[in-house]
């Protein structure tokens, strides 16, 4: 173990090493196919996860966390991931909630503070911004936010919902439309004991169904001032630090876990192969020429998505200026991750043969999880628009979106 029993039961970091061991990461691999079968929130899995300390990782150490950077919260992540994609899929929206108020207090502004201290407290966060018609989370809302006496009050359903079952902080935004000329997205973390608010349980996927994504309705719910963590101009152009921190540790996280997917799916596939004979063979199957070539190119396109994803995790830990180039930056290297696993996973199934298809293979999951990668903001659409208009010059500009 990586950690300390601190008096009263606190835990402290002794080191930079990892802070889950192999022997917890057996027990989460033991019961991820379980969870996916049940479609069942992967409460066994969170309970270790709270206990030592995981939760905690991206909080300062003077605060009472592991003091980790994004750089080493994405390599944490993706050794999860290795064994079990939903439950760190789920448990990523958390940690990007504790690591974006981390870097803005790195950065002078404290605004978020209250956060860091009620994470290391043991209250669990949870990101509420997909809405159902609204392909620009986060710079845009479908929900609405009203200005009432001591804060606001949100109206709207959120979707993607992870963590339904344990969070006690939500993270929503709503659009505040009192000046129609100029709408502000009004940002702010719902308490789970707060009224106007209910869970829907809707959560029956293809994939990562562990994770319990579950949809929100906002029927007036109230979040005081004290909770409202930022009111911006609508659109990009309102986009500003803590935007920016939004962006690079969900994209960087979302990225290192489809690479740790990715990863556990190609060495499956290699280990299966070195099993396979054919009547055609004298010897296994990794002595077919085209299967060499398949397995050639999963690696070759995880060696690409695995630089690219840490090297902009790194980039930003290490506070490297790209200024403006930011944004088409984070979005471009969860792109490439999430193309990559599908591509992965595909050349995975096609290796190993009809035996992946059953749903005792540990393939199966790991193909249907996959798929989940492109409905995490950025999707393919907004990348491609956000790294084009980066690219001539344009994005963020004021004015119609297009045209």
């Amino acid at each position: 173990m990586t950690t300390l029993l601190e008096p009263g039961g606190g835990l402290r970091a002794r080191d930079d090493g990892p802070i889950l061991t192999e022997e917890m990461l057996d027990r989460f691999a033991e019961r991820t196919a379980e969870y996916d079968r049940e479609n069942r929130f992967f409460a066994e899995d969170f309970k270790e996860l709270r206990a030592a300390g995981y939760l905690k990782m991206a909080v300062p150490k003077e605060l009472g966390g592991f003091g980790r950077t994004l750089a080493q919260v994405c390599q944490e992540q993706r050794r999860l991931a290795y064994r079990s994609p939903a439950t760190a899929l789920a448990t990523n929206m958390h940690l990007y909630w504790t690591g974006v108020a981390a870097d803005m207090r790195r950065k002078g502004d404290r605004s978020l503070e209250w956060l860091l201290e009620d994470a290391s407290a043991g209250e669990v966060f949870a990101a509420g911004h997909g809405e159902a018609g609204n392909d620009m989370p986060l710079l845009l809302s479908t929900s609405r936010a009203e200005r009432v006496e001591g804060g606001y009050r949100f109206y709207g359903r959120k979707i993607f919902g992870s963590l339904s079952p344990v969070w006690t902080r939500l993270g929503i935004h709503g659009m505040d439309l009192s000046d129609p000329e100029n709408p502000m997205v009004v940002h702010a973390f719902l308490n789970r004991g707060a009224e106007g608010y209910r869970i829907v349980e809707t959560w029956d996927t293809m994939g990562m169904r562990a994770t319990r994504s579950d949809d929100t309705v906002l029927e007036g719910a109230f979040v005081p001032d004290h909770h409202i963590s930022r009111v911006a101009p609508a659109g990009p152009a309102g986009a500003g630090l803590f935007e920016l921190c939004v962006f690079a540790w969900a994209a960087a996280s979302f990225g290192s876990i489809y690479v740790g997917l990715a990863e556990r799916a190609r060495d499956l596939a290699v280990a299966s192969v070195k099993k396979k004979t054919s009547v055609a063979l004298t010897r296994s199957m990794a002595y077919h020429p085209e299967i060499q070539h398949s397995v050639a190119d999963m690696v070759i396109a995880l060696e690409g998505a695995t630089a690219h994803v840490e090297r902009i995790a790194a980039d930003w830990s290490a506070g490297v200026d790209h200024g403006h180039g930011w944004p088409a930056k984070l979005v471009a290297a969860k792109y490439h991750a999430v193309e990559t696993a599908k591509k992965v996973a595909d050349l995975a199934m096609e290796v190993s043969g009809g035996a992946g298809m059953f749903r005792g293979n540990e393939l199966e999951r790991i193909y249907r999880d996959a798929r989940c990668g492109g409905f995490h903001p950025a999707n393919s659409a907004l990348v491609h628009e956000i790294v084009g208009k980066s690219a001539l010059g344009v994005f963020g500009e004021p004015g119609l979106r297009w045209g």
